[in-house]
């Protein structure tokens, strides 16, 4: 495994990182405990210490549960990333959550989920900029910091508003974050244009996230139709910008793609071939996804060296 820092934290992460979305039920598969037991002991094995998860990812926190109990007793291995901002009460479906009151306790259920007296980034959650701006918060949270629940703080961007996007990320610093998480791949590039060019001025840390452009960057797919079927996919993309984006996937697969490299192994280098990427989140189904993923991290697209590698 190759670590980074990850901006003015001074997180020491692995270039892969382990993502955590699919334990709330929305890969449509219910994960055991021993599911994620088996990929969280894959994931150390393979040299992974930085994990993401969020307060609403599955009901009543589902995966902060499941993960607590995977890391208990392990704590010194992980540096654990989640998030505030919303709860979520019924499958598929979140409630806003800003009031000062409802963080605070957004971050006891964190903490007691995730079986820890601490948070390594404690991360502002795709909010909007009235919300952003709200220094109740921030001051709270930097109260939070001093008593040492909270390590870093850091932004998850809304990757639907690229404005709030540049907002945020350009205001990070004055709030007190120190890390940015934003969705950036081969076939969605938006955030080159201001955002990591402002990170990488201000020297915040970049958490890359969507590597694989929501599955088409996976291998999986062989069709436009299989791709879009999904009635998730299907609001997001359009019949004609998915058509267009598989024509660029052939492309890469003609003339980027390596030999013997995995669509999705290509698809996670090359985020982490952008300097001012700090660590990509991947998710994964299994142990075997876990090794996969981790292996990116030794092909001759990552042997190039950057401020970040040590």
């Amino acid at each position: 495994m190759k670590y980074r820092i990850l901006g003015k934290s001074g997180l020491k992460v692995s270039v892969i990182s382990l993502g955590t979305y699919q334990y709330g039920g929305s890969w449509g598969k219910e994960y055991s405990q021993k599911d994620v037991d088996s990929i969280f002991a894959a994931a150390e094995e393979a040299g992974i210490n930085f994990l993401d998860t969020a307060e609403c990812y599955g009901v009543d926190n589902h995966a902060e549960r499941l993960i607590g109990r995977a890391i208990e007793g392990k704590r010194d291995k992980w540096l654990v990333a989640t998030k505030f901002g919303h709860e979520r009460k019924e499958p598929q479906k979140n409630s806003p959550a800003w009031e000062v009151s409802q963080i605070q306790n957004q971050l006891e259920t964190s903490l007691r989920l995730l079986k820890t007296d601490y948070i390594d980034l404690y991360q502002f959650h795709s909010g909007p900029d009235e919300i952003f701006d709200n220094d109740e918060i921030w001051t709270m949270l930097d109260k939070e910091k001093a008593k040492g629940k909270i390590r870093h703080l850091g932004i998850s961007l809304n990757r639907t508003k690229s404005d709030n996007e540049a907002y945020q990320t350009l205001n990070a610093l004055k709030v007190g974050a120190e890390v940015i998480q934003l969705k950036y791949n081969r076939l969605e590039r938006d955030a080159e244009g201001k955002i990591l060019p402002a990170a990488e001025k201000m020297g915040l840390g970049v958490i890359g996230r969507v590597a694989l452009a929501s599955g088409m960057l996976s291998g999986k797919y062989q069709s436009i139709n299989e791709f879009s079927s999904a009635e998730s996919r299907a609001k997001k993309y359009k019949p004609e910008l998915i058509k267009k984006l598989q024509q660029e996937i052939e492309e890469i697969i003609k003339n980027e793609l390596p030999e013997n490299v995995l669509l999705s192994q290509y698809a996670l280098a090359w985020v982490l071939s952008n300097p001012a990427i700090s660590c990509v989140i991947a998710g994964c189904k299994s142990a075997e996804q876990v090794k996969i993923n981790a292996a990116t991290a030794d092909l001759e697209i990552m042997k190039k060296k950057h401020k970040f590698d040590i």
